[in-house]
């Protein structure tokens, strides 16, 4: 297992052109960032030092992602040691940027009409005709500088300074897939339909991200994109491409009724971040690993987790289950099962739910697991971005699961684990790594503030209320990398925790992280529940997880 002693919050160096920092984004993450400025070398430098990040082999990397201006890595704190990551990091930073271009893509477009809606709205900003807009966008040859947001979207640039308009006030709640849009000197295509604030000028057929394909993403940082004005002829596909459930399986589980919100999670989809594929997994990462090592599954054995109220499932085979994290009153036929036990189950048993007694997620594992189609490496469900379970949505009644071989379950204990969230949660975080956002009392704000999670939360981030945190007047950021368990801030000064679904991007500063081991008390918090955070050392963090760490593998 990895030390944590002996590294401070942040450094700073100069190498060559470019002032450097790192700073730390929790205990499993850190944050190389150059100048704060859009352009080629800056943008060329920071594709050239994830590049030489991922050729150094370090054991433990989890993503390397290129931004504008910055690479953060994810990274295994118990299998990497953080000094060796700073280091080779920093060695990083010396790699000479290389400016020139990756491959060239030409995407038709169909501007304005019903395809392109704000294009005559661009046209009077800019003082031109549409056609003369048109022109001006489709004559440029364009950078792909990043991936974020979605799955494939592409921050491109320079939009012609004269049709740069900027984004909308008010975002729409839907941008048709294949959208092209403006927002101030970027361009980008949407893959799929979304919320999103850009003026959309026309569309394209052309699928910009594709799970099924390799690589998934049609464009990387450091390609040229060229649009082409072209009458579309061939359907514009409303979304991802999807996999049906395998068939053939002896073992299955079927829906009756699907709960609140249920899903299908994994480990997560690691390892694509860097095209804009979000991590998933788990809300609760810590009940998530004890109902698999329950029923003697592996560690990233997919299972249901179930939000607020629990699904009724028949078990259609004699099975071994177990249910951990949030108290819903379960029960096995007229029975009531315990928590955190395994459970030997008769062919055609049922399992069902009744009332909420304590937490907000609770984790239900078969033995063998959930074998649906994997995507992009995992099972995990990612509702938002239209991936992973059953075709990237929540379960519905009538679904057939299917089961994979069952192994010698490893415990027939009740296993003790820590209390659930009776209306609140007192989390640990790791300050930064943004925190030059924000004056020096933003701080103390945040450790003296009792928060309380809105209705306007779910898995990708909770929005919190209560003091409004300070932030340095007149700064704005960069669109830059995003961290699970971080807090953004947005000009409001109303919090972000983000969570498991988090867009791998975003353009708020954040200012603290909370810490790996304190992210599955987050997980298991209701709208309605308070949250508090305490600043902590990495050392402290460490030893947290370790400790964590420790009672799982016991269990195994």
């Amino acid at each position: 297992m990895a030390g944590s002693a002996g590294f401070t919050a942040s450094c700073s160096r100069h190498f060559a052109s470019n002032h450097v920092r790192i700073s730390e984004a929790g205990d499993s993450a850190l944050l190389l960032e150059l100048d704060e400025v859009i352009n080629v070398s800056v943008n060329a430098q920071a594709i050239a030092v994830a590049g030489a990040v991922r050729g150094a082999g370090l054991p433990g990397i989890r993503d390397v992602v290129s931004t504008y201006r910055s690479v953060a890595v994810h990274f295994d704190p118990l299998t990497l040691d953080i000094e060796t990551l700073h280091n080779t990091l920093a060695r990083a930073a010396d790699t000479p940027p290389v400016i020139e271009e990756g491959k060239t893509v030409v995407i038709p477009v169909q501007y304005g009409g019903d395809m392109g809606p704000d294009l005559r709205a661009v046209a009077a900003f800019a003082g031109l005709s549409p056609d003369e807009v048109v022109a001006r966008h489709a004559s440029a040859r364009y950078r792909v500088f990043m991936l974020g947001f979605l799955p494939g979207f592409t921050y491109m640039g320079t939009v012609d300074e004269s049709i740069a308009m900027p984004r909308h006030a008010t975002p729409r709640l839907k941008v048709p897939t294949g959208s092209v849009g403006i927002a101030g000197r970027q361009t980008g295509v949407y893959p799929r339909e979304s919320p999103g604030g850009w003026q959309l000028i026309g569309r394209t057929p052309v699928s910009l991200f594709n799970p099924s394909r390799v690589p998934a993403a049609l464009v990387a940082p450091g390609d040229t994109v060229r649009f082409v004005r072209d009458k579309i002829s061939a359907p514009i596909a409303s979304g991802f491409s999807r996999t049906s459930v395998v068939s053939g399986f002896s073992r299955t589980i079927t829906v009756l009724r699907p709960g609140l919100f249920t899903t299908i999670q994994d480990t997560g989809r690691w390892g694509h971040q860097a095209i804009g594929v979000p991590v998933s997994g788990p809300m609760d990462r810590l009940s998530h690993r004890v109902a698999n090592a329950l029923v003697g599954n592996e560690p990233a054995a997919a299972l249901l987790e179930a939000t607020l109220a629990g699904p009724e499932i028949r078990i259609e085979n004699a099975a071994v289950i177990a249910v951990t994290g949030a108290d819903f009153s379960a029960r096995l036929d007229a029975d009531d099962i315990p928590l955190h036990r395994p459970i030997k189950c008769r062919p055609g048993a049922v399992l069902r739910f009744g009332e909420r007694r304590s937490g907000a997620r609770a984790y239900i594992a078969f033995a063998g697991g959930i074998v649906t189609p994997s995507m992009l490496g995992s099972r995990a469900t990612h509702t938002y971005c239209g991936l992973g379970g059953l075709d990237g949505r929540a379960i519905a009644a009538g679904d057939r699961l299917p089961l994979g071989a069952e192994r010698a379950p490893s415990s027939s204990r009740i296993v003790s684990t820590p209390a659930k969230n009776v209306g609140g949660a007192k989390v640990r975080v790791i300050p930064g790594p943004q925190l030059d956002f924000f004056p020096s009392e933003a701080l103390d704000v945040l450790q003296r503030t009792r928060f309380t999670v809105t209705s306007q939360s779910d898995r990708m981030g909770y929005r919190l209320t209560g003091a409004t945190i300070p932030r340095v007047e007149g700064r704005e950021m960069i669109s830059d990398a995003t961290f699970t368990g971080a807090l953004q801030v947005p000009p409001s000064g109303d919090p972000i925790l983000l969570m498991s679904d988090r867009q791998t991007s975003g353009g708020y500063p954040q200012l603290a992280t909370v810490i790996t081991a304190d992210l599955p008390a987050a997980g298991q918090l209701a709208p309605g529940d308070w949250i508090e955070f305490e600043i902590c050392t990495r050392a402290q963090a460490m030893s947290a997880l370790i400790a964590q760490e420790g009672a799982i593998l016991a269990l195994q």
